[in-house]
C-alpha cells in the first residue's frame, strides 16, 4: 500500500523527458497515486536505471485515437492533478488541453511545465536547462573567470522546474479542496530560474554583487568559501563566512599569517586563496577530513557519484537506497507521522493498462473495447 502524506492525491502524468518525470517521481515519493500516461509503442521501459520514473503505474494509449482521448478525459474527471510537458499547444491539438479537460472536472489543477512558458515570445522555441536559465542571469553568475558553466540541469530542469510545478500542483489542490475550484498552472523553467535568483538580485541591489564571476563571497570568489585541491589531487569545500568559523579555519589549518585578518577585504582574496590552496595541497582529502570533519569549520570532502552514499552521515540517514540493483536518492524530504516510501521500480510501458483503469472506475467492457479500438496496447487487453 503507497504511504506518505500525498496518499489522497490522484494525479494523471503524461510521459515526458527530464523534469517531468523528476515532479512525479516527487509526488509518487510522498505517496501519490500517479498513472503515467505513456506512448503505445514508444519502447519497452521498465530500466532500473531510469530512476526518476519510479513509482508510478504505466497507461500506454494511441493518443491519435479518439478511445483513447476519451479515456484520457474519463481518468482526468476521477483525478486531482494532470500535469504534461509538451510545447504549448500539443494538448489542445489533442482535445486534451485545460478548457476541455476542466468543463470535465470543475476541480482539477492542470500543471503544464516548459521552459519558456506558455506564453511570450520564446514560448513556441526549443531549448535546454542551459537555455532556459542563461535568460534569468543565474548562468552569467556561475562559472570561471574566464566563461560561464552549465550547473548540471539541476537550477532549470530539476529546481525551477520540477520543484516548482510540485509545489504549485499542493498549491492548486489545497485551493481547489478549499474552494472547488480548480485552475491551470503555467510553470516555466525560466520563471523558476529567476525565483531561485531572488537573494543575488537582493544582492546586487545592496551594492553587495559584482557582475564578475569569483568576484563574490558565495561563487568562489572569497578564499574562504571555495573548493580546494588536496594533495591526492581530492577536493574539499570550505565555507567559513562567519568570524568564529573562519577563525577556527585558521586554527585548524595551523595558518598564524596575518594578512588573514583582512577576511572580507575583496582586494586581498585573490592572494589569501593562493595562500589557502597551498596549505590544504599538503596534505591528502582523507587527512583534512580527519581534522575538519564535523567541526564548525563548515567543511565536507567533495565526494563523487560512488563515494556519496558510503559517507557516514548519509550512511547513518540512509539518504541513498537500492532498488533494483540500482543505488538512488531516497524520498525526501522527511515526515515524522506519514513517511513517504518508494512505491516500485520504473514501470514497462503499458505495464499497469488494465489493473490501473479498473482501479480508477473503468469497467471491463470500456477497457476491452480500448484494445478493440487499437487505443490500448492489445496484448495488455484480456
Amino acid at each position: 500500500m503507497p504511504q506518505g502524506p500525498l496518499t489522497s492525491l490522484k494525479i494523471v502524468e503524461f510521459a515526458g523527458i527530464g523534469p517531468g518525470p523528476f515532479c512525479g517521481m516527487l509526488l509518487s515519493d510522498l505517496g501519490a497515486d500517479v498513472i503515467r500516461i505513456d506512448r503505445k509503442g514508444g519502447g519497452r521501459g521498465g530500466a532500473p536505471s531510469d530512476v526518476t520514473s519510479r513509482g508510478r503505474r504505466s497507461i500506454a494509449l494511441d493518443l491519435k485515437t479518439p478511445e483513447a482521448v476519451e479515456a484520457c478525459l474519463k481518468l482526468m474527471e476521477s483525478a486531482d492533478v494532470v500535469f504534461e510537458g509538451f510545447r504549448p499547444g500539443v494538448m489542445e491539438r489533442l482535445g486534451l488541453g485545460p478548457e476541455v479537460a476542466l468543463k470535465r472536472n470543475p476541480r482539477l489543477v492542470y500543471g503544464r511545465m516548459t521552459g519558456w512558458g506558455q506564453t511570450g515570445p520564446l514560448a513556441s522555441a526549443a531549448g535546454h536547462d542551459m537555455n532556459y536559465i542563461a535568460i534569468t542571469g543565474a548562468l552569467h553568475a556561475i562559472g570561471t573567470e574566464d566563461k560561464p558553466v552549465p550547473p548540471l540541469n539541476l537550477v532549470g530542469d530539476f529546481g525551477g522546474g520540477a520543484l516548482y510545478l510540485a509545489f504549485g500542483i499542493l498549491a492548486g489542490v489545497t485551493h481547489a479542496r478549499q474552494s472547488g475550484q480548480g485552475q491551470v498552472i503555467d510553470c516555466a523553467m525560466s520563471d523558476g530560474a529567476a525565483s531561485l535568483m531572488a537573494m543575488f538580485y537582493g544582492f546586487k541591489a545592496a551594492g553587495i554583487w559584482k557582475e564578475e564571476r569569483r568576484a563574490n563571497m558565495l561563487d568562489g570568489g572569497a578564499h574562504f568559501y571555495d573548493t580546494y585541491r588536496c594533495a591526492d589531487g581530492k577536493w574539499v569545500s570550505i565555507g567559513s563566512i562567519e568570524p568564529q568559523f573562519y577563525a577556527l579555519l585558521l586554527e585548524k589549518t595551523g595558518i598564524d599569517d596575518p594578512a588573514f585578518a583582512h577576511q572580507h577585504n575583496r582586494t586581498h582574496w585573490p592572494e589569501l586563496h593562493d595562500k589557502l590552496a597551498a596549505v590544504i595541497a599538503t596534505k591528502t582529502r582523507d587527512e583534512w577530513t580527519a581534522i575538519m570533519g564535523g567541526t564548525d569549520v563548515c567543511f565536507a570532502p567533495v565526494l563523487d557519484l560512488d563515494e556519496a552514499p558510503a559517507h557516514p552521515h548519509n550512511a547513518a540517514r540512509q539518504t541513498f537506497v537500492e532498488v533494483g540493483g540500482v543505488t538512488q536518492p531516497a524520498p525526501a524530504p522527511r515526515f515524522s507521522a506519514t513517511p513517504g516510501a518508494i512505491q516500485g521500480p520504473p514501470p514497462k510501458i503499458g505495464a499497469h493498462d488494465q489493473a490501473a483503469l479498473r482501479d480508477w472506475g473503468f469497467s471491463p467492457a470500456e477497457i476491452d473495447a480500448l484494445g478493440k479500438a487499437g487505443a490500448l496496447a492489445l496484448e495488455t487487453v484480456s
